[in-house]
């Protein structure tokens, strides 16, 4: 992980229009609600500031401890994903090449099919099943030798999927991947039958020489920790067990759940994909390399960026954050690593908010799912400043949790349903929202609220009163 040196890292970042009103007082109700959690100020930095697009900042609304480094859980993916849409743009797509590396004869490959990771993030199943009816329509029945694949675009951290919170299985905790499919995960369905006293287990996708139980016995009592009741026991990789009941009263339900063995389910995935269309396969999927002299047969074209940024931003989805982070390393400096993808952001912060901000900013992984990274209130502000002047404001606004209507915020109360745009963040000790809310007097403002301390998730009711605050202008 980072140097410990890096913990301690406390650069000052102001930029011009905090400067001046650094000392202004928190709100009152915001304050109340700092108290009833036990959660002293200095725990909260806040900016809030209207926005302007081709004319100047008017002065700030609310800048209290804007420029102390702080850690910003998930709204660290707005750093992410706004340097992303400015240095590849949103239109950008990650290109999956594939080659039929040997001759076809009679629908018979007679070499190995090779497929070489992009870094796509949304290679999912629905998009591996077409890919599978591409290459039948290629006349492709049966390959003589192997499925290989090519994952050297990458090199992640050397680090166990469960080393951030010791829940492996989490779908969060998937590290990233250049040949990343369908996040490495399943999703278990449960459906009851009452008629015959169970609830019947469906998995997709399925992996080939993987067996998951059919059926787990009902249960007449309430649906409470239904996950728990099941008593899952997923230590066999290539057998899903289920030893306990499900409440019948849950009614359907779906449990994702990230493969328990992550090496070996590119492998079972695309031989089960393969079979299941048809296809027959002599040799096995294997690990290897891409040709590096010849044109691809084909090539999968991934959704565009702005897509991508909006699963990211709109859901808080970590792992499509750190396959974003790896690429813009790979972009600039022709493989994707921790290292690199750090430098390129590094240079981004400071290209567009100076050396200052970007020597203040300790960058850990793209997704905010982190100790480590510091960045300050100050800096997101100048950020989300930047971006709504700048020519990718739909893109990144659009990709926000959109209050009381869908994403993170889908349930939020409080504002008129629509009023704000805002990413939240949310960790151990970490709690933070960041974006754009149109109050009521039809002026817009960028808003950041970060709360670091150990009561911070029982100090939401701060940041709503925040939120509340801006609304109320």
């Amino acid at each position: 992980m980072l140097r410990s040196l890096l913990r301690t890292l406390v650069l000052l970042l102001v930029p011009a229009f905090v400067s001046a009103a650094s000392a202004q007082p928190l709100p009152r109700e915001v304050a109340q609600a700092l108290k009833r959690a036990e959660v002293p100020r200095d725990a909260l930095a806040v900016v809030v500031q209207e926005v302007a697009a081709g004319r100047s900042l008017p002065p700030p609304r609310l800048v209290f401890n804007a420029s102390q480094p702080m850690n910003p859980a998930s709204l660290f993916k707005l750093v992410t994903t706004a340097a992303a849409l400015d240095l590849l743009g949103p239109a950008y797509t990650w290109q999956t090449p594939l080659w039929l590396q040997g001759r076809l004869d009679n629908g018979v490959l007679h070499g190995s099919l090779v497929i070489r990771g992009s870094g796509d993030p949304k290679l999912v199943v629905e998009r591996l099943w077409l890919l599978m009816q591409r290459l039948r329509q290629q006349g492709l029945q049966e390959i003589d030798g192997d499925i290989v694949l090519d994952r050297s675009l990458f090199t992640e951290a050397d680090m166990e999927p469960g080393a951030f919170d010791g829940e492996p299985l989490r779908p969060y905790n998937v590290r990233a991947d250049a040949l990343l499919l369908n996040y490495k995960s399943v999703r278990y369905t449960f459906t009851p039958d009452p008629a015959h006293g169970v609830a019947r287990i469906s998995v997709e996708p399925a992996l080939a020489q993987v067996i998951v139980d059919a059926a787990v016995p009902l249960d007449d009592g309430p649906c409470t920790d239904w996950r728990a009741q099941l008593k899952a026991n997923f230590a066999d990789p290539v057998h899903a067990r289920f030893e306990g009941r499900y409440a019948a009263g849950c009614g359907e339900r779906q449990w994702p759940v990230a493969h328990a063995e992550p090496g070996r389910y590119n492998a079972r995935l695309l031989e089960a994909l393969w079979r299941d269309s048809g296809g027959r396969l002599r040799g096995s999927v294997r690990e290897g390399s891409a040709p590096v002299d010849s044109p691809p047969s084909l090539v999968v074209e991934s959704p565009p960026l702005a897509d991508v940024v909006r699963d990211i931003n709109k859901f808080s989805n970590n792992v499509m954050a750190q396959q974003l982070f790896l690429t813009l390393g790979a972009v600039q400096a022709g493989r994707g690593s921790p290292d690199t993808a750090r430098q390129a952001l590094q240079r981004w912060i400071a290209q567009r908010f100076g050396e200052a901000a970007a020597s203040a900013t300790v960058i850990d992984n793209g997704s905010g799912l982190s100790r480590d990274t510091r960045v300050s209130a100050a800096l997101l502000a100048r950020l989300l400043q930047q971006a709504y002047a700048g020519p990718a404001m739909p893109e990144l606004m659009s990709s926000l949790p959109v209050s009381g209507l869908d994403g993170t915020l889908r349930n939020a109360a409080g504002l008129p349903a629509g009023r704000a745009h805002l990413k939240t963040g949310s960790l151990r000790d970490v709690a933070g929202v960041a974006g754009y809310v149109l109050a009521a007097s039809g002026k817009r403002y960028l808003l950041v609220a970060l709360i670091n301390h150990p009561h911070a998730q029982a100090a939401r009711g701060a940041l709503d009163a925040v939120v509340q605050w801006t609304y109320d202008d």
